[in-house]
Protein backbone atom coordinates (compact mmCIF):
# COMPACT_ATOMS: atom_id res chain seq x y z
CA UNK A 1 0.00 0.00 0.00
CA UNK A 2 2.71 2.11 1.17
CA UNK A 3 4.87 1.68 -2.52
CA UNK A 4 1.44 3.09 -4.30
CA UNK A 5 1.13 5.89 -2.57
CA UNK A 6 4.78 7.03 -3.20
CA UNK A 7 4.18 5.57 -7.36
CA UNK A 8 1.28 7.95 -7.24
CA UNK A 9 3.08 11.19 -5.63
CA UNK A 10 5.87 10.66 -8.18
CA UNK A 11 3.69 10.49 -10.81
CA UNK A 12 1.78 13.60 -9.55
CA UNK A 13 5.09 15.54 -9.49
CA UNK A 14 6.31 14.09 -13.18
CA UNK A 15 3.13 15.07 -14.25
CA UNK A 16 2.57 18.27 -12.78
CA UNK A 17 6.19 19.71 -14.08
CA UNK A 18 5.67 18.35 -17.33
CA UNK A 19 5.00 22.12 -18.43
CA UNK A 20 8.47 23.52 -17.17
CA UNK A 21 10.02 20.91 -19.23
CA UNK A 22 8.30 21.59 -22.56
CA UNK A 23 9.77 24.97 -22.43
CA UNK A 24 12.24 25.89 -24.95
CA UNK A 25 15.11 27.76 -22.84
CA UNK A 26 16.07 28.94 -26.41
CA UNK A 27 12.92 30.75 -27.33
CA UNK A 28 13.20 34.31 -26.00
CA UNK A 29 9.83 35.92 -26.13
CA UNK A 30 9.63 39.95 -25.54
CA UNK A 31 6.45 41.39 -24.29
CA UNK A 32 5.64 44.69 -25.65
CA UNK A 33 3.07 47.52 -24.82
CA UNK A 34 2.18 50.94 -24.96
CA UNK A 35 0.58 53.20 -27.13
CA UNK A 36 0.34 54.52 -31.07
CA UNK A 37 3.88 54.35 -31.86
CA UNK A 38 4.10 50.63 -30.05
CA UNK A 39 1.07 49.87 -31.86
CA UNK A 40 2.84 50.79 -35.29
CA UNK A 41 1.83 54.23 -37.06
CA UNK A 42 4.00 54.28 -39.93
CA UNK A 43 2.74 52.53 -43.39
CA UNK A 44 4.29 49.33 -44.08
CA UNK A 45 6.61 49.32 -47.13
CA UNK A 46 7.35 46.22 -49.22
CA UNK A 47 11.12 46.16 -47.48
CA UNK A 48 9.66 45.55 -44.05
CA UNK A 49 7.79 42.34 -45.37
CA UNK A 50 10.28 40.24 -46.92
CA UNK A 51 13.90 38.84 -45.84
CA UNK A 52 12.36 37.86 -42.46
CA UNK A 53 14.06 35.28 -40.96
CA UNK A 54 11.38 32.57 -39.56
CA UNK A 55 13.54 32.14 -36.30
CA UNK A 56 11.45 35.71 -35.35
CA UNK A 57 7.73 35.02 -34.25
CA UNK A 58 4.55 37.06 -33.03
CA UNK A 59 2.12 36.13 -31.24
CA UNK A 60 -1.12 37.32 -32.35
CA UNK A 61 -3.20 38.73 -29.37
CA UNK A 62 -6.21 39.33 -31.69
CA UNK A 63 -7.93 37.24 -34.45
CA UNK A 64 -7.29 38.53 -37.61
CA UNK A 65 -8.64 37.03 -40.65
CA UNK A 66 -6.92 39.29 -43.41
CA UNK A 67 -3.77 37.67 -41.92
CA UNK A 68 -5.06 34.85 -41.22
CA UNK A 69 -4.22 34.61 -37.97
CA UNK A 70 -5.71 33.59 -34.87
CA UNK A 71 -5.50 34.65 -30.91
CA UNK A 72 -2.79 32.63 -29.27
CA UNK A 73 -1.11 31.60 -32.06
CA UNK A 74 3.11 31.61 -33.18
CA UNK A 75 3.28 32.95 -36.46
CA UNK A 76 6.55 34.38 -38.47
CA UNK A 77 6.79 37.91 -37.85
CA UNK A 78 5.58 39.44 -40.81
CA UNK A 79 3.84 43.13 -39.69
CA UNK A 80 1.71 44.32 -38.71
CA UNK A 81 2.48 42.86 -35.38
CA UNK A 82 -0.36 44.33 -32.95
CA UNK A 83 -3.63 44.15 -34.08
CA UNK A 84 -5.04 44.19 -37.88
CA UNK A 85 -5.09 47.68 -39.67
CA UNK A 86 -1.87 48.44 -37.26
CA UNK A 87 1.53 49.74 -38.92
CA UNK A 88 4.94 49.19 -38.69
CA UNK A 89 6.11 49.41 -34.97
CA UNK A 90 9.69 49.64 -33.14
CA UNK A 91 9.28 45.68 -32.03
CA UNK A 92 9.40 44.70 -35.92
CA UNK A 93 13.35 45.81 -36.22
CA UNK A 94 13.72 45.46 -32.74
CA UNK A 95 12.65 41.56 -33.39
CA UNK A 96 14.88 41.43 -36.60
CA UNK A 97 18.25 42.62 -35.19
CA UNK A 98 17.80 40.49 -32.30
CA UNK A 99 17.74 36.98 -34.40
CA UNK A 100 20.23 38.36 -36.53
CA UNK A 101 22.85 38.80 -34.17
CA UNK A 102 21.75 35.93 -31.48
CA UNK A 103 23.15 32.66 -31.80
CA UNK A 104 21.20 30.37 -35.09
CA UNK A 105 19.89 28.21 -32.08
CA UNK A 106 18.05 31.06 -30.56
CA UNK A 107 14.54 32.47 -31.74
CA UNK A 108 12.43 35.18 -30.70
CA UNK A 109 9.10 36.01 -29.86
CA UNK A 110 7.10 39.40 -29.46
CA UNK A 111 3.73 40.02 -27.98
CA UNK A 112 2.28 43.29 -28.66
CA UNK A 113 -0.54 44.43 -26.75
CA UNK A 114 -0.50 48.58 -27.55
CA UNK A 115 -3.83 50.97 -27.72
CA UNK A 116 -3.12 54.39 -29.38
CA UNK A 117 -4.04 57.82 -27.35
CA UNK A 118 -3.74 55.52 -23.99
CA UNK A 119 -2.36 56.63 -20.74
CA UNK A 120 -0.53 54.17 -18.88
CA UNK A 121 -3.52 53.76 -16.99
CA UNK A 122 -4.97 51.59 -19.47
CA UNK A 123 -2.70 49.12 -18.30
CA UNK A 124 -3.16 49.32 -14.11
CA UNK A 125 -5.50 46.39 -13.20
CA UNK A 126 -7.23 47.38 -10.59
CA UNK A 127 -8.40 50.61 -12.38
CA UNK A 128 -8.16 50.56 -15.79
CA UNK A 129 -12.37 50.02 -15.83
CA UNK A 130 -12.97 53.68 -15.02
CA UNK A 131 -10.58 55.38 -17.26
CA UNK A 132 -12.34 53.22 -19.90
CA UNK A 133 -15.62 54.22 -19.03
CA UNK A 134 -14.12 58.93 -19.27
CA UNK A 135 -12.41 57.60 -22.40
CA UNK A 136 -13.39 58.95 -25.87
CA UNK A 137 -15.58 56.12 -28.08
CA UNK A 138 -12.65 55.85 -30.45
CA UNK A 139 -10.37 54.32 -27.32
CA UNK A 140 -12.90 52.14 -26.30
CA UNK A 141 -13.34 50.68 -29.66
CA UNK A 142 -9.80 49.46 -30.19
CA UNK A 143 -9.86 48.65 -26.38
CA UNK A 144 -12.69 46.38 -27.28
CA UNK A 145 -10.81 44.22 -29.35
CA UNK A 146 -8.79 43.25 -26.47
CA UNK A 147 -12.32 42.18 -24.75
CA UNK A 148 -12.16 45.04 -22.78
CA UNK A 149 -9.06 44.80 -20.70
CA UNK A 150 -5.41 44.89 -22.25
CA UNK A 151 -3.61 44.64 -19.40
CA UNK A 152 -5.27 40.57 -19.01
CA UNK A 153 -4.71 40.15 -23.29
CA UNK A 154 -1.36 40.60 -22.22
CA UNK A 155 -1.40 38.34 -19.13
CA UNK A 156 -2.93 35.58 -20.97
CA UNK A 157 -1.21 35.44 -24.26
CA UNK A 158 2.17 36.04 -22.04
CA UNK A 159 1.23 32.68 -19.79
CA UNK A 160 0.53 30.75 -23.50
CA UNK A 161 3.64 31.82 -24.65
CA UNK A 162 5.21 30.68 -21.35
CA UNK A 163 4.26 27.16 -22.04
CA UNK A 164 6.94 27.03 -25.55
CA UNK A 165 9.43 29.76 -23.97
CA UNK A 166 11.13 32.01 -21.42
CA UNK A 167 9.95 36.35 -21.23
CA UNK A 168 13.26 37.84 -21.42
CA UNK A 169 12.45 41.28 -21.15
CA UNK A 170 9.56 44.22 -21.83
CA UNK A 171 9.74 46.59 -23.92
CA UNK A 172 7.50 49.85 -23.21
CA UNK A 173 7.01 52.52 -25.57
CA UNK A 174 4.23 55.02 -23.79
CA UNK A 175 4.11 58.67 -22.39
CA UNK A 176 2.53 60.51 -25.19
CA UNK A 177 -0.51 61.00 -23.06
CA UNK A 178 1.12 61.33 -19.82
CA UNK A 179 3.12 64.30 -20.78
CA UNK A 180 4.66 65.88 -17.44
CA UNK A 181 2.95 63.70 -15.04
CA UNK A 182 5.25 63.48 -12.65
CA UNK A 183 3.87 60.61 -11.18
CA UNK A 184 4.34 58.76 -14.62
CA UNK A 185 7.35 56.28 -13.21
CA UNK A 186 5.75 55.26 -10.40
CA UNK A 187 2.66 54.37 -12.71
CA UNK A 188 4.57 52.06 -14.74
CA UNK A 189 6.47 50.63 -11.96
CA UNK A 190 2.94 49.71 -10.99
CA UNK A 191 2.39 47.85 -14.03
CA UNK A 192 5.99 45.78 -13.86
CA UNK A 193 5.72 44.76 -10.73
CA UNK A 194 2.15 43.35 -11.44
CA UNK A 195 3.49 41.73 -14.69
CA UNK A 196 6.08 40.38 -12.21
CA UNK A 197 3.65 38.86 -10.06
CA UNK A 198 1.32 37.54 -12.39
CA UNK A 199 3.70 35.85 -14.64
CA UNK A 200 5.81 35.00 -11.92
CA UNK A 201 8.97 36.30 -12.96
CA UNK A 202 12.23 37.69 -11.55
CA UNK A 203 12.96 41.62 -12.05
CA UNK A 204 16.29 40.53 -11.87
CA UNK A 205 16.47 38.92 -15.00
CA UNK A 206 13.37 40.88 -17.02
CA UNK A 207 14.57 44.08 -17.72
CA UNK A 208 12.24 46.98 -19.15
CA UNK A 209 13.16 49.04 -22.02
CA UNK A 210 11.48 52.24 -22.22
CA UNK A 211 11.58 54.34 -25.56
CA UNK A 212 11.83 58.19 -25.63
CA UNK A 213 9.50 60.45 -27.14
CA UNK A 214 9.70 62.18 -30.81
CA UNK A 215 12.78 63.94 -29.47
CA UNK A 216 13.85 67.83 -29.58
CA UNK A 217 15.88 67.45 -32.41
CA UNK A 218 12.69 66.38 -34.62
CA UNK A 219 10.40 69.01 -33.37
CA UNK A 220 8.96 66.49 -30.93
CA UNK A 221 5.42 67.39 -29.36
CA UNK A 222 5.76 65.60 -26.23
CA UNK A 223 9.82 65.82 -25.86
CA UNK A 224 9.31 67.08 -22.45
CA UNK A 225 8.09 63.57 -21.15
CA UNK A 226 11.80 62.60 -21.78
CA UNK A 227 13.00 64.01 -18.99
CA UNK A 228 10.71 62.33 -16.77
CA UNK A 229 11.24 58.62 -18.70
CA UNK A 230 15.14 59.66 -17.92
CA UNK A 231 14.06 58.75 -14.33
CA UNK A 232 12.84 55.86 -14.43
CA UNK A 233 15.55 53.55 -13.66
CA UNK A 234 15.58 55.14 -10.56
CA UNK A 235 12.62 53.68 -9.62
CA UNK A 236 12.74 50.30 -11.74
CA UNK A 237 16.93 49.12 -10.65
CA UNK A 238 16.23 46.97 -13.69
CA UNK A 239 14.89 49.77 -16.62
CA UNK A 240 16.90 51.06 -19.73
CA UNK A 241 16.16 54.20 -21.64
CA UNK A 242 16.07 53.97 -25.23
CA UNK A 243 16.78 57.07 -27.02
CA UNK A 244 15.20 58.34 -29.50
CA UNK A 245 17.40 61.55 -30.98
CA UNK A 246 18.20 61.37 -34.55
CA UNK A 247 14.91 58.65 -35.00
CA UNK A 248 12.86 60.95 -37.53
CA UNK A 249 9.66 62.01 -36.70
CA UNK A 250 6.75 63.13 -39.26
CA UNK A 251 5.02 66.37 -39.51
CA UNK A 252 2.45 65.63 -36.22
CA UNK A 253 5.41 65.77 -34.08
CA UNK A 254 4.35 62.73 -32.01
CA UNK A 255 5.20 59.85 -34.07
CA UNK A 256 7.74 58.42 -35.99
CA UNK A 257 8.34 57.73 -39.64
CA UNK A 258 9.41 54.03 -40.99
CA UNK A 259 12.92 54.67 -40.76
CA UNK A 260 12.39 56.54 -37.12
CA UNK A 261 10.94 53.06 -36.18
CA UNK A 262 13.42 50.86 -37.74
CA UNK A 263 16.03 52.79 -36.03
CA UNK A 264 14.00 52.41 -32.72
CA UNK A 265 13.53 49.16 -33.17
CA UNK A 266 17.47 48.53 -33.65
CA UNK A 267 18.40 51.17 -30.45
CA UNK A 268 15.90 48.59 -28.63
CA UNK A 269 17.73 45.42 -29.51
CA UNK A 270 21.08 46.85 -29.04
CA UNK A 271 20.27 47.78 -25.52
CA UNK A 272 18.54 43.68 -25.12
CA UNK A 273 21.87 42.10 -26.77
CA UNK A 274 24.35 44.06 -24.52
CA UNK A 275 21.92 43.01 -21.78
CA UNK A 276 22.69 39.29 -22.85
CA UNK A 277 26.46 39.77 -23.50
CA UNK A 278 26.10 40.30 -27.39
CA UNK A 279 27.33 43.16 -29.53
CA UNK A 280 25.02 44.04 -32.46
CA UNK A 281 26.65 43.90 -35.93
CA UNK A 282 26.42 46.94 -37.77
CA UNK A 283 22.86 48.24 -39.22
CA UNK A 284 22.61 47.17 -43.22
CA UNK A 285 20.19 50.20 -44.13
Amino acid sequence: MKIRIVLFVICGILLSGSNAFSQDSKFHIYLCLGQSNMEGNARIEPQDTININPRFKVLSTVDCSKSDRSKGNWYTAVPPLCRCGTGLTPADYFGRTMVENLPTKIKVGVINVAVGGCKIELFDKANYQSYVESSPSWLKNMVKEYDGNPYARLVEMAKIAQKSGVIKGILLHQGESNTNDTLWTKKVKLVYDNLMKDLNLNPKKVPLLAGEMVNTDQGGACASMNKIIATLPTVIPNSYIIPSTGCIGIKDHLHFSAEGYRELGRRYAEQMLSILGYKAKKAKK
